[in-house]
C-alpha cells in the first residue's frame, strides 16, 4: 500500500511546474486559507518532498499535507531574500501549521524621542524610522511600566505632550515629587536635560557602571560648588540606580553583550526564554509563548523564534547562545549580520559558565510554561473549545459539561483504592472528587482491576439511583445525585465492558455516555464500536481527556500511598504496650507521621487526647 498522499489534478500539475530557484511557498486548504509558509533554496525539491514517502514525516507534517488543496510560490534572487519574505508572509497570514509568536498584537517598546530637543519617554507598539531610540520588545505593558517606574527615580524624564518653551507658569505634579526635571518651567536647560535622557538610554543598554560614575562625578562637583540640594538629588539618584543594579546578576567576568535563548515545550505549546546580558550583567529576561508547535520540531521551533523575534528587536547583540544547533544556522547568521551591520554569532556552548546560562534559561522557560499551562486551566475559551470538540468527536447528545473519570491503584494486592475526579466546563472541581477503599477485592488476596472498577462504579452510581435511606435525619451527599455528561474509565476495552455492565445493571446506560481511555496509545474505546477513536494529538480535546485521566491517576496514587504510609505507621505503633486503636488514631491524627512522633517531646506526646505521661514515655523510648 502506497504511503504517498492522494493529489488533485491541479495540485499535481503545479508540482510539475515548480522552479528550482530559491523562494517562498504558500500552502492553502480547500477554503483558500494559507495554512503554511516555507522557504527553500530549491523550491522544486523542497515542496515535492512533502508529497514523497510520508513515513519519514512527523505527525504534524502528515496532517499538513492532508489539508493542502492548493499552493503558490514566490521566486527570490537569494536565500536571504527568501528568509526575509518568509517572515513577512508568516506575520501577514499567521498560518496554523507554522511555529509563531502566540499574540497577534505588537509587543511594546520603550521609545525615547531623541529627535526632539527635549526628548520625552513613551511606550509604543511599533518601531518607526523617525530618529527615535527604541528598547525592547517586552512581552507586556506591565513589564514596561515596572521598568520605567524604577528608572524615573534615577532619570526624571518627560512623558507629557506639552510644547517645551521653558516659560510655563507652573509644572505638573511629577516635578514636585522629583520624577520630572521640569524643562517646561525652565528648571533645566536643553543640554542638561538631554544628558539625563542619554544616561537613561545608557542604563537601558547595560552601561550601568558608567552611568553611576557620571552621577557620582556630578554629585561631587555640586558639593564642591556648595550646591548641596543638587548634590543631595544626585545622591538619591545614585542610590536608586544602585538598587536597580543590585537586582542585576553578574553572569560573566567579561563585559560582553549577548542574548541567551532556550525553550521548553509540552502538549503543543512552547515557551522561549530570553536572557538579555549587557556588559556581563543579566539586565532582564522575558518569556515568549509560541503556537503551532509539533513535539518533534525543536530545531524548527528555535529557528522560527529567532527569525520572528529579531525581525522586531530594537537591539542585536554580537553573540546569541542557543541550546542546540540549527539547520538554517548559516543563513540566519547572515540575516542577523545584515540587520546589525556587524558580525553576529549563533553559539552552542558545550561547557562552562555559558552552558550553565543556557541551562538556567531552559529551567526558566520550563517554569514559565508550567505557569502558562496552569493559567490555561482557567481559560474559559480553551475549555469551551475542548468540550465542543470532544462532543463532536464522540458524537455525544450534548456537550460534556461535567466529566467524571475513575482510576484504580494498588500495590501488590494491598491497599487497593479507586478515585473519582470531576471536571466541569473543562476545569477540575476538586470539591466533587471522591475516593474509595476497595474492600471486596482485597479480601480475596489477589489484585483484580476489573473487579475493583466494578465495585467502585457500583458504589458511586448506585447512590445516584437509590432512594434516600429510610433514616430521614441522615445527610445525603448531593454530589452522588449528579449524573455526568461523560464517564471516562482509565483502561481499554476490558474496563469499558465493566463500566457498561454496571451502568446497564443500574439502568443508566442510555443516560450516561461512557468511554474507556487506553493508556499506551491514547485511544478512546466506545461501546458498540469495534474501532477506537483517536483524537488529534495536539488538539484541545485530547489535552482535556489526558488532563482528566492524569488527575484521576494522581488522585488515586496519592490516596493509595497515604493509606500505605498510615498502615506502616499503625503496624509500628501496634507493637507498643498500652497503645490501642483509639490512641493510635489520636497520635496519627495529631502528628501525621512516625518521624513527627519520634521527634516530639514526651510532653508533646502526653498532650495528645487520651494519652498519659507513662504511655508517652513508653512511646518515646520505643521509637
Amino acid at each position: 500500500m502506497s504511503s504517498r498522499p492522494h493529489l488533485t489534478p491541479t495540485l499535481e500539475a503545479k508540482l510539475k511546474t515548480l522552479p528550482t530557484s530559491p523562494g517562498c511557498y504558500l500552502m492553502r486548504n480547500d477554503r483558500g486559507r494559507v495554512i503554511y509558509v516555507g522557504k527553500a533554496v530549491n523550491l522544486r525539491a523542497r515542496v515535492r518532498s512533502y508529497f514523497q514517502d510520508q513515513k519519514q514525516h512527523t505527525a504534524k507534517t502528515r496532517r499538513l499535507v492532508a489539508d493542502i488543496a492548493d499552493l503558490e510560490w514566490v521566486v527570490t534572487d537569494t536565500e536571504l531574500e527568501a528568509l526575509i519574505l518568509e517572515n513577512e508572509l508568516i506575520k501577514r497570514y499567521r498560518p496554523q501549521y507554522n511555529v509563531r509568536l502566540k499574540d497577534d498584537k505588537q509587543y511594546p517598546y520603550i521609545k525615547v524621542h531623541w529627535q526632539d530637543d527635549f526628548p520625552k519617554i513613551s511606550v509604543v507598539r511599533r518601531m518607526l524610522p523617525d530618529g527615535a531610540r527604541y528598547y525592547g520588545p517586552f512581552t507586556s505593558g506591565h513589564t514596561v511600566r515596572q521598568t520605567l517606574e524604577a528608572l524615573r527615580r534615577v532619570f526624571p524624564y518627560l512623558d507629557c505632550n506639552r510644547e517645551i518653551t521653558g516659560r510655563d507658569e507652573r509644572p505638573c505634579l511629577y516635578y514636585h515629587i522629583k520624577r520630572c526635571a521640569g524643562p517646561c518651567i525652565g528648571a533645566i536647560d536643553r543640554e542638561s536635560y538631554r544628558e539625563i535622557i542619554d544616561g537613561f538610554c545608557h542604563f537601558l543598554e547595560g552601561k550601568t557602571e558608567e552611568v553611576i560614575e557620571e552621577l557620582n562625578r556630578r554629585m561631587l562637583l555640586a558639593a564642591e560648588r556648595m550646591q548641596f540640594e543638587r548634590a543631595a538629588m544626585y545622591r538619591d539618584q545614585i542610590r536608586a540606580a544602585q538598587r536597580i543594579v543590585e537586582r542585576q546578576k553578574v553572569v560573566s567576568g567579561r563585559q560582553e553583550d549577548e542574548d541567551v535563548i532556550a525553550f521548553a515545550q509540552d502538549k503543543g505549546n512552547a515557551c522561549v526564554q530570553v536572557f538579555f546580558i549587557r556588559r556581563g550583567r543579566l539586565i532582564g529576561r522575558d518569556s515568549f509563548m509560541l503556537e503551532g508547535v509539533g513535539e518533534e520540531e525543536n530545531g524548527e521551533l528555535l529557528a522560527s523564534f529567532l527569525k520572528q523575534f529579531y525581525a522586531e528587536a530594537a537591539y542585536l547583540p554580537p553573540q546569541v547562545l542557543l541550546p542546540r544547533a540549527l539547520e538554517e544556522q548559516e543563513i540566519i547568521e547572515r540575516w542577523l549580520r545584515s540587520k546589525r551591520g556587524a558580525r553576529v554569532t549563533l553559539r552552542i556552548p558545550k561547557r562552562g559558565a555559558k552552558k550553565e546560562l543556557v541551562e538556567l534559561a531552559t529551567e526558566n522557560a520550563r517554569s514559565a510554561l508550567l505557569a502558562m499551562q496552569a493559567e490555561w486551566e482557567a481559560d474559559a475559551h480553551r475549555h469551551t473549545e475542548a468540550v465542543a470538540n470532544l462532543q463532536a468527536a464522540l458524537d455525544l447528545p450534548k456537550p460534556p459539561t461535567r466529566i467524571e473519570c475513575f482510576d484504580i491503584s494498588t500495590l501488590q494486592g494491598t491497599n487497593t483504592v479507586g478515585s473519582m475526579v470531576v471536571f466541569v466546563r473543562g476545569a477540575p472541581r476538586k470539591s466533587d472528587y471522591r475516593r474509595f477503599k476497595v474492600a471486596s477485592v482485597q479480601k480475596s488476596g489477589e489484585p483484580d482491576d476489573y473487579a475493583s472498577m466494578r465495585e467502585v462504579l457500583r458504589r458511586r452510581y448506585r447512590r445516584a439511583v437509590e432512594e434516600q435511606a429510610t433514616d430521614p435525619g441522615r445527610r445525603v451527599d448531593p454530589v452522588w445525585k449528579i449524573l455526568p455528561d461523560l464517564l471516562i474509565v482509565d483502561g481499554g476495552k476490558g474496563q469499558l465492558n465493566v463500566a457498561v455492565e454496571v451502568l446497564q445493571e443500574l439502568g443508566l446506560l442510555e443516560v450516561v455516555p461512557v468511554v474507556g481511555l487506553a493508556k499506551r496509545e491514547e485511544l478512546l474505546f466506545v461501546p458498540g464500536k469495534a474501532d477506537p477513536i483517536r483524537l488529534p494529538a495536539d488538539s484541545p480535546e485530547m489535552y482535556l481527556v489526558q488532563r482528566v485521566r492524569d488527575e484521576a491517576h494522581r488522585f488515586a496514587i496519592t490516596y493509595q500511598r497515604n493509606l500505605r504510609r498510615h498502615s506502616m505507621m499503625r503496624s509500628r505503633l501496634e507493637d507498643i504496650p498500652g497503645v490501642g486503636m483509639k490512641r493510635r488514631q489520636a497520635l496519627l491524627k495529631h502528628f501525621q507521621s512516625i518521624d513527627a512522633i519520634r521527634n516530639a517531646t514526651v510532653d508533646e506526646i502526653a498532650a495528645v487526647p487520651g494519652m498519659t505521661r507513662a504511655v508517652a514515655e513508653r512511646i518515646k523510648e520505643y521509637l
